[in-house]
């Protein structure tokens, strides 16, 4: 069955992500690692049982990789913002023959003691302007939200924006009252129950 894994906050720089959320959210995010397929780094913040949030950004210590990084982060500008939502799959691969085309090819990964095969765009762009969610299979019982302090927030909802809001709802073929795809210019937002009240992080 498909579930919402985590959501995905795009930066120039982590530093400014971190500082992004944590202004946002009121809590303060976990230290993450590094990927060194892609040459990318991150923070993370637990959200309850099964899902987390993550601020990722390029590591300018690491050598740019041969291929495209995911999230589209060789592209990304501007301020830290939501770019990406992640679902969990049983299959990874059946899920990937199902997709849009352009979800890309399944890529064993790892980070510590973390085993994961994800659908990596050869572009490093999603379908549906990258509003389509990374697929994720994780390789063992192991999650990242098993081993983060809970932050006390909560996702509400997460509203996902694009023209094709009708074709993005049936290539996702997931029903979770969490979601929200609704029409409009392609933007993410997410509403978060936080020990200080609700947060819009966007």
């Amino acid at each position: 069955m498909r579930a919402l894994d985590h959501i995905a906050v795009s930066a120039m720089t982590l530093e400014e992500g971190i500082a992004a959320v944590e202004a946002a959210l009121g809590v303060p995010l976990q230290p993450g690692g590094k990927h060194s397929y892609m040459g990318t780094h991150n923070a993370l913040l637990g959200m309850g049982p099964g899902f987390y949030l993550e601020v990722i950004a390029i590591d300018p210590t690491a050598p740019r990789p041969a291929h495209p990084r995911w999230f589209d982060l060789d592209h990304f500008q501007g301020r830290p913002r939501l770019t990406n939502w992640i679902l969990r799959v049983p299959d990874l691969d059946a899920a990937l023959a199902q997709a849009p085309e352009g979800t890309g090819r399944p890529v064993s990964l790892a980070r510590g003691d973390f085993r994961w095969r994800m659908g990596i765009p050869a572009d490093g762009k999603l379908p549906f302007d990258n509003l389509y969610p990374a697929l994720i299979q994780w390789q063992d019982t192991l999650h990242p939200a098993d081993r983060l302090p809970d932050s006390g927030c909560r996702l509400t909802r997460l509203e996902v924006f694009h023209p094709d809001a009708a074709g993005l709802r049936r290539a996702v073929e997931m029903d979770d009252p969490h979601v929200l795809i609704g029409e409009g210019e392609p933007r993410m937002r997410a509403v978060i129950e936080t020990p200080a009240g609700l947060r819009i992080l966007e």
